[in-house]
């Protein structure tokens, strides 16, 4: 049970003969508790003739999965099982980080009807945001006491990572096409398949040239002269990438507003529909302590409806992360040689250590990225220097930069590449690293 404004009003009118009065006067009193015996009579008379919010049947309807920060629409029907009209709210019980909006809302159901309440969602966290309870409040008549029950209509929608990176997609595909020789555009690069033959033009490459079949087409009888020949070659293609991302403690920081982990996210499907598109096979793996997430075996559009639903649920954990298992991980994917992506934080070298311990384990065999996201304020702080504060801010952040290379170079000697970037930047640096090893043969 509960109580409106409006009866909390009427009892104050009860204050007026006590001031009129005189608070000594018994009068006064005696006509207060008349009063509030008045009010509490037409609040249970109220309360009797209100409608039964536990004889109501709630049936609910929502999308299955939505992206981040797109709006979905939750659909709520209640219908009135009771003899009486239910006048009243109706409040939808969802999680806060889902942003339903309204959270309450007005009906009016007469006996034996059914009305549906519409919630507009826009989630701002990723994962499973879910609702369980709803809450009924049916006033009387006269609006002063309500019939209150918490009802239970269970529900979750999954929201999935925004992929907004994917507006890079078109421009590097159209340079996939320029390496896969769809366009006029062909490039050669040593260890990639042989393609075709064709007539030289001016400014191929001349090792390219064959002159075997410059031979079997010359034909001195024929007045045409020689016709010089070239090679065209393409990517190789049906390539193993191994994509693992690292979802310890480090992933958890925020960069311009966005945790590390939902930037390697949007690398890590950005150079998977990349990679897919090329022929090559795909493969992703979240790790910190234990596996969280595992990708394997998918291609195409499959491959990234797959990657989203095991991104949604991934949080980070505050733990350490142990790189020890890392090529154990990666052997159990593939044994072949692979294009090895770590998605990690390479700031200070003390953090670092664990990767630099097992780099040489995996260049060993595979073709290994990291790629870590930076900070793009710890950049602005090194050209501000106009006070004392400033000033120390900047060399904070020059000694942070000076941190990032010296691992970053510690990485290159045992035979890494890095790729480091903004959260805006990280993910078609990465695209473009990737179509380089392509154009150089190295994939």
């Amino acid at each position: 049970m509960t109580v409106s404004g409006r009866f909390v009003a009427l009892l104050a009118f009860g204050i007026a003969p006590v001031v009129l009065l005189g608070a000594s006067s018994a009068t006064a009193y005696l006509a207060l508790g008349g009063w509030v015996a008045l009010c509490v009579a037409l609040g249970v008379v109220d309360l009797l003739l209100a409608a039964s919010p536990r004889a109501v049947a709630l049936q609910r309807t929502l999308p299955a999965r939505v992206r981040l920060g797109t709006e979905a629409l939750s659909e709520l029907y209640v219908t009135n099982a009771g003899r009486r009209m239910l006048r009243g709210t109706v409040r939808d019980a969802w999680e806060p980080s889902a942003a339903a909006q309204p959270s309450r809302t007005r009906v009016a159901i007469p006996a034996g009807e059914r009305r549906v309440v519409e919630t507009s969602l826009r989630p701002w966290r990723r994962g499973e945001r879910r609702v369980r309870n709803v809450t009924v409040r049916a006033w009387g008549p006269l609006h002063l006491w309500a019939r209150q029950a918490t009802l239970e209509a269970p529900g979750r929608i999954r929201v999935l990572p925004p992929f907004t990176a994917r507006k890079h997609l078109p421009s590097r595909l159209a340079r996939l096409r320029e390496l896969e020789g769809s366009t006029t555009v062909l490039l050669r690069g040593q260890g990639t398949e042989f393609d075709s033959l064709r007539e030289y033009v001016r400014g191929d490459d001349v090792r390219s040239i064959d002159w075997r079949a410059t031979a079997r087409r010359h034909d001195p009888t024929g007045g045409s002269g020689a016709r010089v020949m070239v090679r065209t070659w393409r990517p190789e293609r049906d390539r193993r990438v191994v994509i693992v991302i690292d979802s310890a403690r480090t992933s958890a920081g925020r960069v311009s507003d966005e945790p590390r982990l939902d930037t390697a996210f949007e690398s890590a499907l950005l150079l998977a529909a990349l990679a897919t598109r090329a022929g090559d096979r795909v493969d992703l793996v979240a790790y910190d302590r234990v596996r969280r997430a595992r990708v394997q075996g998918a291609s195409g559009p499959e491959l990234l409806a797959r990657m989203v639903d095991a991104m949604a649920g991934i949080e980070p954990a505050i733990i350490e992360m142990d790189w020890s298992a890392i090529p154990a991980q990666v052997s159990a994917v593939t044994s072949q040689r692979s294009l090895v992506v770590l998605l990690t934080s390479i700031e200070s070298p003390g953090a670092s250590r664990g990767l630099l311990s097992v780099l040489p384990q995996l260049t060993e065999k595979h073709l290994v990225v990291v790629a870590s996201v930076t900070d793009p304020d710890t950049l602005a702080a090194t050209q501000e220097r106009n006070d004392r504060d400033e000033v120390y801010r900047a060399a904070a952040a020059e000694r942070a930069l000076l941190d990032v290379s010296r691992v970053s170079a510690a990485v290159r000697r045992l035979g890494g590449d890095v790729v480091t970037g903004s959260p805006a930047d990280l993910p078609p640096a990465l695209a473009d690293r990737y179509l380089a090893l392509k154009a150089a043969g190295r994939l």
